[in-house]
């Protein structure tokens, strides 16, 4: 019985993070289809360079948060009295993943979403929220020296698992590391063309405030 409980709530993980959310919003106020503008990826970032950041936001927020419920239906089991601590530790792992692998390859959407950063931000708040914390820091002081929104994402992404294996926070779960590795390599690989752009020194940049004219 608990093993088809966690088989529908990954499930259900996998279709919250299916949300497509920068979609369904430039469709629904914008008339258009993001994934026809900008860099063609529909995620926050690319809905920063097209909408503006009103509705980049908007979209960073709620993948977000979507993120962030799905990893935490493993604390629902858990106050249930169907899981114990340790197994919560895991399942949040596994919702979180399953999450973040269904923003990048969403079933709303013919399976093209966007590069998950931010429903992985919002799986780090559910999971490990100190280190979130100073994973959403860094990302800001990369991002506004550089104004590559990739490079501090990647930055960022590699910094979670480096501040576990310090013991930053105290002695951390293993598992917590290894999936922390796990998703670094998830992130540069849907960064890939955005590290061969930055290599080239072609990739876009955003600006946080208007360049002086």
């Amino acid at each position: 019985m608990l093993t088809i409980v966690i088989v529908c709530c990954t499930v259900i993980a996998y279709l919250l993070g299916s949300i497509p959310t920068a979609l369904w919003y430039g469709e629904a106020y914008f008339g258009l289809d993001i994934r026809k503008h900008g860099s063609g990826n529909a995620g926050a970032t690319n809905t920063f360079r097209v909408l503006g950041k009103r509705a980049g936001t908007i979209v960073l927020l709620i993948d977000a948060i979507k993120g962030w419920i799905a990893t935490s239906i493993a604390m629902m089991l858990y106050y249930s009295h169907l899981i114990d601590w340790n197994d919560c530790e895991t399942l949040k792992l596994i919702f979180g993943f399953a999450a973040v692998l269904g923003h990048v390859f969403p079933a709303f959407s013919n399976f093209k979403g966007g590069k998950g950063v931010a429903t992985l931000l919002g799986m780090v708040m559910s999971v490990h929220a100190e280190a979130a914390l100073v994973c959403m820091v860094i990302f800001f002081l990369v991002f506004l020296a550089s104004n590559y929104v990739s490079l501090g994402s990647i930055i960022a992404s590699l910094a979670f698992p480096v501040l576990l294996v310090l013991k930053t926070f105290g002695n951390e779960n293993d598992l917590n590391i290894i999936f922390g590795f796990a998703l670094f390599l998830m992130v540069a690989v849907t960064h890939r063309k955005n590290i061969v752009r930055l290599l080239k020194g072609e990739e876009s940049r955003i600006y946080f405030r208007p360049k002086k004219k």
